[in-house]
């Protein structure tokens, strides 16, 4: 694996150092980010086959619940195949348009993702603040809507974003000191001027990063409050339960991404951004449908019905 030189000719790879400091922990580590990306897999290709099959589970929120499972296997998959190859090389190159296109998926994905929690959380708020309304606000046309907006929008943005990357020019060293193709540590690798494009980095972090994760927060206060004056003890514990567990789940998403993408690159050192990259891109699909599906009572009967179903076939 050959390091461009500044005055070479255009980078046609890129390498990918990875985890450089694991030295004989590679083995285990590599074991760790394996079985949870397995497990992430299982649960989420899970979650979409009980929520197409099972009639019990064609509520709005079955539907979102769905759609957030597969921008969670599009996530691990572009990224941890490649970085468990990483891992186990210690480090590892990756062609020019594999990059990009490990970009292109990353951030449309994760886009997605911020947007369908968005949702999630809407509807939640309509279900438990306003239940006489609804069934009539949260139509089908509206969550289509919801569903078909998260996904262009998401993709949209990484499109133009990867367009403004690829009119770079990359002529110089073609070491990204990550575990995946990152936007920051790539822009830093380029030749050309790319102060526009942190900028439109940063600026598109507050519709799709900041904004969300507010209106989620400020709906779940919502959602506390209507919480608050069910007269049942044990049906508010158990309603607080799941409230606080989708809170903390959200706060490692959105916090991890505001942190990667608000705070300049230099402004956290390379080990903490790779620690806190893998608690949105390893930990949180590993836990969104434990969290918001699993534990689920209508879920888990859906899963027995269907498990029992093609036992006796």
């Amino acid at each position: 694996m050959k390091v461009h030189e500044i005055n070479s000719t255009t980078v046609t790879e890129f390498i990918i150092l990875g985890f450089p400091a694991l030295n004989d922990h590679k083995l285990p580590f590599f074991s760790i980010i394996l079985l949870m990306y397995s497990m992430t897999i299982c649960e989420n290709l899970m979650i979409i086959l009980l929520v197409s099959t099972s009639q019990h589970l064609h509520s709005p929120m079955y539907f979102f619940l769905g759609h957030l499972a597969l921008s969670d296997i599009i996530l691990v998959t572009i990224i941890v195949p490649k970085m468990l190859d990483v891992i186990i090389r210690g480090g590892s190159t990756i062609p020019y348009e594999e990059c990009f296109t490990q970009c292109f998926f990353y951030g449309g994905s994760v886009c997605a993702e911020c947007s369908l929690l968005t949702a999630m959380s809407y509807d939640r708020y309509l279900a438990i603040c306003r239940p006489l309304r609804y069934i009539s606000i949260m139509s089908v046309k509206l969550r289509y809507t919801l569903i078909i907006s998260s996904w262009m929008f998401g993709f949209m943005l990484a499109l133009i974003t990867i367009v403004l990357i690829c009119g770079l020019d990359f002529c110089g060293p073609n070491v990204i000191n990550h575990f995946f193709c990152e936007f920051a540590p790539l822009l830093e690798l380029s030749c050309s001027d790319t102060t526009v494009l942190n900028i439109e980095m940063i600026v598109i972090c507050f519709p799709i990063v900041a904004l969300p994760f507010l209106f989620i927060i400020i709906t779940y206060i919502y959602i506390c409050i209507t919480i608050l004056k069910i007269p049942s003890t044990s049906g508010r514990q158990k309603a607080f339960s799941t409230c606080s567990s989708h809170l903390v789940v959200v706060s490692f998403f959105y916090g991890s991404m505001l942190i990667i993408y608000m705070v300049p690159y230099r402004g956290h050192s390379l080990t903490a951004n790779k620690f806190i990259s893998l608690l949105y891109i390893v930990l949180t699909p590993l836990l969104n449908p434990i969290i918001y599906s699993l534990r689920n009572k209508e879920i888990q009967s859906s899963a027995l019905k269907y498990f029992k179903a093609h036992a006796k076939n």
